[in-house]
């Protein structure tokens, strides 16, 4: 039966103060298995989480029932707008679109046409899931998502295809790392013009009773590096490992006799690094992200040094 305690679903279970925490958190919200519950699976774990924080006690559940629905509500509803996301849009779909599209980009890389279409169909993913986990607070104008897509789509394209025309002279081991060039090319310029009005705008700053101080840009910057390095970071290993494998494996004579197993073999071992990598890639930064007062801008920092007790550090949510 549930405690007598109440648990505070506006936080996530496990210490987020912590990596092994928040590594433990996102390997909830990243489980693919989450993308096979029902609809109204989905809408009772909806119901059970509405009526828990409006005070109902539901004894008959367990703190892990209440827990398991909560997750369940994560995974798949928005946290702003509370309607069901898009399902490839969900972080729950990021292991196994990816390792698809990964795994089909570095199968497929040696013609203009295949680097095009792969680099278009990553971007396009990509595109649905910005769109799908936009802030309800300060939703992406259409305008600007599209802007977004048709910059990472050419800078990934772009990237892939010089750096293909560059290194023919070179061993061929070499080009198998160009699709990941191209993808950490087209994470540096989608998410920051994805998030372009964070860095024009600011992002709320708040003390660490959750009070709001105003907007800054310093922590919008912050905010959008972590963001970019923890994506890169994320793609690494699943992008720079298995090449490697492959290149011994084109070797033997199973893929010799089978070429086709190419493309299943690459999009497995992609899949089992991303597996651990996408929720790990996750934690590396609190998502409740601080910086400190005196490395804000002068306005908002003049601004909080003028506080009775004025903190020292602020925070932030620095997004995924």
């Amino acid at each position: 039966m549930a405690s007598s305690q109440r648990i505070n679903l506006d936080q996530p279970r496990y210490d987020q103060g912590t990596f092994e925490g928040r590594a433990k958190h996102f390997f909830i919200t990243t489980n693919p298995l989450n993308l096979f519950v029902s609809g109204s699976k989905l809408d009772e774990a909806k119901s059970i989480v509405e009526r828990y924080r409006a005070g109902e006690k539901l004894s008959h559940l367990t703190d892990d029932e209440i827990w398991r629905a909560k997750h369940l509500y994560d995974s798949a509803f928005h946290p702003d707008t509370k309607e069901k996301m898009f399902l490839i849009g969900r972080m729950s779909a990021q292991v196994p679109m990816n390792m698809t599209i990964t795994g089909c980009m570095m199968t497929f890389y040696k013609t203009t046409p295949q680097v095009i279409f792969w680099q278009w169909i990553n971007q396009s993913f990509n595109a649905v899931v910005n769109y799908t986990n936009r802030s309800g607070d300060s939703p992406i104008p259409v305008r600007q998502l599209g802007m977004s897509y048709v910059l990472a789509t050419s800078g990934a394209v772009g990237t892939a295809l010089g750096i293909n025309s560059m290194i023919k002279k070179f061993p061929p081991i070499l080009a198998r790392f160009v699709p990941f060039t191209a993808v950490a090319a087209a994470n540096c310029i989608n998410i920051p013009f994805m998030r372009s009005r964070e860095l024009t705008e600011g992002i709320p700053v708040f003390d660490e009773n959750g009070n709001r101080l105003g907007n800054s840009t310093k922590a919008a910057s912050k905010a959008i590096g972590q963001v970019v390095f923890s994506r890169i970071a994320m793609a690494t290993p699943g992008m720079m490992i298995p090449p490697i494998i492959m290149q011994s494996l084109e070797k033997k004579s199973f893929l010799m006799k089978y070429p086709w197993m190419n493309a299943p073999i690459q999009v497995g071992l992609v899949g089992l690094f991303l597996v651990f990598a996408t929720p790990l890639c996750c934690a590396l930064f609190p998502q409740k992200s601080s910086i400190s007062v005196s490395h804000l801008e002068p306005e908002i920092r003049e601004k909080i040094q003028a506080l009775p007790n004025s903190p020292l550090t602020v925070y932030f949510n620095k997004g995924l």
